[in-house]
């Protein structure tokens, strides 16, 4: 058996004891505080960016041309969606939404008419009728460029509640209420918040539009 030599001292005379060592085992390494740490903060950290997106705000892409010349194609923008949990679309909004036509797609449309309105599309424009206004009127729309005038017309619908009347601003080629219908609020992801590319068109509620 190993022995380990230890120099003592016994009333002033030199003597040599032998002690035996037993070996123990290395304890195991504890993990360390800051590993821990940052476990807890990335965990935390990708549970706010979940609740953010999929709650508050997310980010799309613009892809195609039926809101030109207000959004053109890669357009960024940062989607609102939480508004409408606590309120109602209004007339002018640029909202984000399930296509209630073809399932997966995403559209991207102006708010025209709300619950209860009649909407009439015509090569006039479009008027609105409701409660508040039984004679209707037509609505100004600055946003739509005269080259982008045109598509479906001739037409006119009340507006079932919580089902809202939306089209695009290049009304040539939007595929929108005037080919499909109205569209239930439930479908609405939420609305235009910011535009954050390009540079050089951020906004904050871009395209919004009162009447």
């Amino acid at each position: 058996m190993p022995h380990d030599e230890k120099k003592l001292e016994v009333e002033g005379q030199n003597t040599t004891e032998r002690v035996e060592h037993t070996p123990f085992p290395p304890a195991p390494a504890a993990p360390k505080k800051s590993d821990r740490s940052l476990l807890v903060y990335t965990a935390f950290a990708i549970g706010i960016a979940l609740l953010v997106r999929f709650f508050i705000a997310a980010p799309y892409l613009v892809d195609g041309p039926s809101m030109e010349e207000t959004f053109h194609n890669h357009d960024y923008l940062i989607v609102d969606r939480l508004t409408y949990r606590l309120g109602e679309p209004q007339r002018g909004d640029v909202i984000v939404f399930n296509s209630p036509a073809s399932k997966g797609n995403t559209l991207i449309k102006r708010v025209i008419g709300l619950p209860g309105d009649t909407v009439t599309v015509s090569d006039a424009g479009v008027m609105i009728a409701n409660t508040a206004n039984p004679k209707g009127f037509v609505i100004s729309e600055s946003y739509i460029a005269p080259e982008n005038l045109g598509g479906a017309s001739g037409m006119s619908i009340t507006l079932a509640p919580d089902h809202y009347f939306v089209m695009g601003d290049n009304r040539a080629v939007s595929y929108d209420s005037r080919s499909w219908g109205t569209l239930p609020g439930g479908d609405i992801i939420g609305r235009v918040m910011l535009r954050l590319y390009p540079f050089s068109d951020f906004g904050i509620l871009p395209g919004e539009a009162r009447y």
